[in-house]
């Protein structure tokens, strides 16, 4: 008998970790954008790419168009995570200055568009929200009048108290001294004393601001006065990628270098032209806006609700064996998400790759990915991979004092490869 009970309370354990398990990862992973919603941006002024990194007390906006048209009333939440995205310990009142889960009541319809489209905007702080009171993770939570959740985006606030200096390097490895940049940097702390930096800092390195191909696991390899030195080489290293690839339809009637062919249907729809694969060329430099995008229309004066959607259709000459994988386009016009509308499809007759997707008028940045059966990502299957490419580095270092209830993010540097070195 005590046998047997001792076996249910196991069990019973056992039951209880995994339900809190798959609540917490239901809470901090991205929730998938409902299909109706498009165009999500977090901005303070000017567009970010990828993850928004916001000093602390710095006013923002979260805009964002729902294509029924229909005028629904949405709400939104807002949450505090620690370093690795679980939920923090802070109750709302500790992080949250006035009230959440408010009905956004800043929205207007679109105007002379063939797409209708109701355009949202959501300003912190405001009247009910007067803004944030700690650094750290954040995620916002935009949900419908059902408590359906339609869309969720992740920003970290930071407190200016340590200067990081950032440095790209090329690789030490010679197999990829061509294809690889390293990530060194110092972070200085001369307010305030990091105790036992080994086990109270951590650091976030990202690429592009792409969290999702972000860089955790580092720790400082030495210590100099209050100076934390990192100067990794194959660990803090990433791909070096290529330039992203772009089209323009600020003009949705009329073709040009990245157009090829318009049609005029239920919308407009794009045809861009066909590119090729890159990794058995030569590294050609073409600037970009490392992933990002801008909304605009040349003919409209107020492009949140005078720029149209089109459908842009995508073609890809590929004869590289995927291996069972798949190719994806790859952006910040969706988050850097992998899903059906990204996913490129293989036509026997053309022999290409294609894809078509709605996207609100304007310049995007894009690129292909190979998704392989295993669940990771390829970057460079497509674009290749080269040292040249310029790339921007983001170090947030993290510090979670002894005792205390949170990881403070307590600063932000920066670096780009343009100025690699040996």
């Amino acid at each position: 008998m005590l046998q047997k009970l001792k076996q249910n309370f196991s069990f019973f354990i056992v039951f209880l970790i995994t339900c809190a398990n798959l609540f917490a990862q239901n809470i901090t992973n991205d929730v998938a954008t409902a299909s109706n919603i498009k165009t999500i941006q977090l901005s303070t002024g000017s567009d970010f790419s990828g993850i928004p990194i916001l000093k602390l007390g710095e006013s923002f906006k979260v805009t964002f168009d729902d294509i029924n048209g229909d005028e629904s009333d949405y709400y939104y939440r807002i949450g505090h995570y620690n370093f690795d995205w679980t939920p923090s310990s802070l109750y709302k009142n500790e992080y949250l200055d006035g009230f959440d889960e408010i009905r956004i009541v800043n929205y207007e319809n679109s105007f002379n568009t063939l797409q209708m489209y109701s355009h949202y905007t959501l300003n912190i702080p405001n009247e009910d929200t007067r803004g944030l009171k700690v650094s750290g993770n954040y995620i916002i939570e935009i949900y419908n009048d059902d408590n359906e959740i339609v869309f969720t985006r992740k920003f970290i606030i930071y407190e200016p108290s340590t200067v990081v200096k950032v440095y790209t390097k090329r690789s030490r490895d010679l197999k990829h001294i061509d294809s690889k940049q390293s990530v060194q940097f110092e972070i200085s702390s001369p307010n305030e004393i990091l105790r036992n930096p080994h086990k109270t800092v951590k650091t976030l390195v990202m690429q592009n601001n792409d969290i999702k191909n972000a860089i955790t696991d580092l720790v400082p390899q030495f210590t100099i006065a209050n100076d934390l030195i990192y100067k990794y080489d194959q660990e803090s290293s990433f791909w070096g990628g290529n330039e992203f690839l772009f089209f323009d339809n600020k003009d949705i009637r009329a073709s040009n270098i990245s157009i090829r062919g318009i049609e005029l249907k239920d919308i407009y729809h794009n045809y861009l032209y066909t590119n090729i694969v890159r990794a058995n060329r030569r590294y050609t430099y073409n600037p970009d806006i490392n992933g990002n995008f801008v909304i605009r229309n040349l003919d409209a004066e107020n492009n949140n609700t005078e720029a149209d959607y089109v459908w842009v259709h995508f073609s890809l000459e590929c004869y590289e064996p995927t291996d069972g994988g798949q190719i994806h386009l790859y952006g910040n016009f969706n988050n850097y998400t992998l899903d059906e509308s990204t996913l490129l499809q293989f036509d026997k007759e053309r022999k290409v790759y294609y894809n078509k997707r709605l996207f609100k008028q304007g310049f995007y940045n894009y690129k292909y990915v190979l998704l392989k059966q295993d669940g990771t990502i390829d970057h460079g299957f497509i674009s290749g991979n080269f040292d040249e490419t310029e790339n921007e580095y983001t170090v947030i270092p993290y510090y979670r004092a002894p005792g205390a209830r949170y990881d403070r993010a307590i600063g932000k540097g920066t670096g780009n490869s343009s100025s690699i070195t040996n």
